[in-house]
């Protein structure tokens, strides 16, 4: 495994940073690096312990294999050869934690950018960081309110919440012939800026469509007991259910619809529906689960194989999204031949990225809008099919066929 230079951490410097060990905060003295020319330094923020770790880790290694690429093809060529330095901090899962280490973060480590958080609600905390101090925010978050404030630094790489939650609406009405077939939906959302955005998209489509909506209801994220969830649902006798869900939400979810039986479709909001951990656990119970997803390792394998051959592990949208994060901020960086923040994102709002891991996502473009809005981002309906999670709809983005799976 190729070495990890945010990892590279002498005494001298290990002494430095004993006061930022609680937030697990790992990197040069403030200062050092970009100091020297030699690296430069970007932020990482995910949630690296608490219900929503194994996403942090997933999006983690996205964003240490392209840096590590990146410093193994020579560096930042427009800084000179300089070196990507990731400076890894956990958010926790909790947002004001998110908020509390993004400004440590920006006030004792001079990062060019930051990158993160996964969780909706956690980047959106980051966020009110980073506009203050005009440091660039580069995101694979869904919520709508992350471009929708007026922000100058904020650049969310996917389409927003609502946006997919139409299209988890659409795509699945596509798929069993279109809406005159599909009579009865439920939405099921957990409470946090991810859900309510999702679910929101989810109903003004269904609503659109003159769908009935059987049951809409929102649920605390954490659940414990999904017992009522599945009582309501049994006696709303939805065709389709949207779950909008984190992992372990999810594994509670469809293991209780499996286990009664109930034979809707389920259609997942991404999260913890297209994770390896949903179907490792599930098994049998996962195959022929369907999600909407802001993109998919399938679409460019010639890129995402290189993440499996590290990790053993196909490369999950997270990871994918974050390593289309940081290698558009490399880009902007060398275009701009600088690592200053505010030339940062002046490349960020006018660059087209065509290049590099941007040809990972749908339609093989970055662009980002006056918002910080990737307005290329399409999402796509993928399914797990004997273990793997495949494309299956649009039509120009499928890579294999939809299989209904049978009842019970």
């Amino acid at each position: 495994m190729a070495r990890k230079e945010s990892r590279v951490i002498d005494a001298a410097r290990r002494q430095a940073l004993m006061g930022l060990g609680a937030l697990g905060v790992s990197s040069a003295v403030p200062g050092f690096a970009w100091a020297q020319g030699k690296t430069v330094n970007v932020g990482v923020i995910l949630p690296l312990s608490g219900a929503n770790a194994q996403f942090g880790i997933n999006s983690r290694q996205g964003i240490e294999l392209v840096a590590d690429e990146i410093n193994a093809a020579g560096g930042l060529k427009g800084l000179g050869g300089a070196k990507i330095n990731l400076v890894i901090a956990d958010s926790t899962s909790a947002p004001a934690t998110a908020a509390t280490v993004a400004q440590r973060m920006i006030a004792e480590n001079d990062c060019c950018a930051i990158l993160g958080a996964f969780a909706s609600a956690l980047t959106l905390a980051i966020s009110e960081v980073t506009e203050r101090r005009n440091v660039p925010l580069i995101t694979m978050s869904y919520s709508d309110l992350l471009t929708g404030r007026g922000f100058k630094n904020v650049f969310q790489v996917t389409a927003k919440g609502s946006v997919i939650g139409k299209a988890q609406f659409t795509f699945a009405a596509d798929l069993l012939g279109g809406t005159a077939k599909v009579n009865k939906v439920a939405i099921l959302y957990e409470d946090t800026a991810f859900g309510t955005s999702t679910a929101s998209g989810l109903r003004a489509a269904a609503k659109a469509a003159n769908v009935e909506i059987v049951l809409d209801e929102a649920y605390p994220l954490g659940i414990t007991d999904v017992t009522p969830l599945i009582n309501k649902l049994r006696a709303a006798k939805p065709q389709v259910i949207f779950p909008v869900s984190y992992l372990n939400d999810s594994l509670l979810i469809v293991r209780a619809l499996r286990q009664q039986k109930i034979s809707a479709l389920i259609v997942g909001g991404s999260a913890g529906y297209v994770i390896p951990d949903f179907a490792k656990a599930l098994g049998d119970y996962a195959d022929g689960v369907l999600s909407i997803c802001s993109a998919n390792y399938d679409l460019d394998t010639a890129a995402t194989e290189r993440y499996r051959k590290r990790f053993k592990a196909f490369m999950v949208h997270e990871a994918l999204e974050h390593a289309v994060s940081l290698d558009v901020l490399a880009q902007a960086i060398n275009a701009a031949k600088s690592a200053k923040p505010e030339d940062i994102t002046k490349m960020l709002h006018s660059m087209t990225f065509t290049e590099g891991w941007a040809k990972a996502m749908t339609n093989g473009i970055v662009k980002f809008d006056e918002t910080g809005l990737n307005t290329y981002s399409e999402p796509v309906m993928v399914q797990w099919q004997k273990g793997e999670l495949a494309t299956v709809w649009p039509e120009k983005y499928a890579k294999t066929k939809f299989v209904a799976r049978q009842p019970g």
